[in-house]
């Protein structure tokens, strides 16, 4: 019997439908595509560090390094050039700066509001995006304030999350993007934007990230790894969950996020296509430092093709329902499009 998708032609031939026929030529198959990925899509995060010396190679992270600010200048200039909307900035905090309460997450002269600042006088077309949690900044590698018994401070916290994100607003941040996983950052932080009069500073919650292995190489490139002597699984989800993610999707729409990110990226695929159906919103992916990781250090051991390793793992954020993605290879990705 034939089913109901074979059938046959008026002749009788067989198969009357050839689904390959689409698929013949390149020019068919870019006109019957689906998902399209573009520079459009891709923020490229930036390790930066203090001094004016060399960057850093990042041995966990083949190909990326700590810029110092002279050279993520340069980074940004290049990333405007190509097309890519945003960048994506986070610290290596000097180890001496680091503290219990974190205090170095809300100097207005810090490493990282020196750098937005750079970066917007030199490229002002280029978007900002910077990361509001503890981790860079505590001796004890947490995302918040943490207890003499090794609790993590959701409410104390609260309140040095929002002094980082206003002095990040004041410096010229576009995207400001909570990472910490503490309840209630979100409205705390847009209410404090608001008063001060940041009213079209943009919030990117980091609204479902799961405490996931796959964190391992960025922990080394900003440097808390070395501090971190205990994992995150109070506060980040539980990758077993998925209506979980659900509910606080929710809760960063309802206190003011204008865009939602999903990290990490592809063992996280369906709860990204999950969160994109339930709330249409702005929905973005992260690739992860371990995701990158992998594809590097497989491709090195010809294991698998880099190029066409990056273009297909970023084309399955937008199959899956991704507006954009933050990821390493954003530059790469770029170039490889346009080749």
């Amino acid at each position: 019997m034939i089913n109901r998708f074979q059938k046959t032609t008026p002749s009788g031939a067989f198969p009357g439908t050839r689904m390959r026929r689409s698929r013949m030529e390149p020019w068919s198959r870019r006109l019957v595509s689906e998902s399209r990925l573009t520079p459009d899509d891709l923020i490229q995060p930036l390790f930066v560090v203090d001094g004016a010396g060399a960057p850093e190679d990042i041995p966990s992270m083949p190909g990326i390094q700590r810029l110092p600010l002279n050279h993520a200048i340069k980074a940004a200039e290049a990333a405007m050039q190509s097309g890519v909307p945003a960048i994506a900035l986070f610290p290596y905090t000097d180890p001496a700066l680091r503290s219990a309460d974190g205090r170095e997450s809300f100097n207005p002269d810090n490493l990282i509001c020196r750098v937005t600042q750079a970066i917007k006088n030199a490229v002002p077309e280029i978007g900002i995006m910077c990361d509001v949690a503890l981790d860079p900044y505590t001796d004890h590698g947490h995302d918040g304030l943490m207890s003499g018994s090794g609790e993590i401070l959701n409410d104390e916290t609260l309140a040095v999350l929002t002094r980082q994100a206003l002095i990040q607003a004041e410096a010229g941040c576009d995207i400001i993007a909570p990472s910490d996983m503490m309840d209630g950052r979100v409205g705390t932080i847009r209410t404090a934007l608001e008063e001060a009069g940041h009213h079209q500073t943009l919030i990117m919650a980091y609204a479902a990230k799961y405490a996931s292995a796959f964190y391992g190489p960025f922990r080394d490139a900003v440097g808390s790894s070395a501090t971190l002597k205990s994992n995150k699984r109070s506060y980040q989800m539980d990758p077993a969950n998925s209506d979980e993610a659900l509910r606080e999707v929710a809760l960063d729409i309802d206190e003011g996020a204008d865009m939602i990110l999903i990290k990490p990226g592809m063992p996280y695929l369906d709860i990204l296509r999950r969160v994109k159906d339930a709330f249409a919103m702005p929905t973005f992916a992260y690739q992860v430092s371990g995701e990158y990781a992998m594809i590097k250090a497989a491709s090195e051991r010809g294991w698998l093709s880099e190029e066409e390793a990056i273009l297909e793992s970023l084309t399955g954020f937008k199959r899956a329902g991704a507006d954009g993605v933050i990821s390493y290879f954003a530059m790469q990705a770029v170039t490889l499009l346009s080749a």
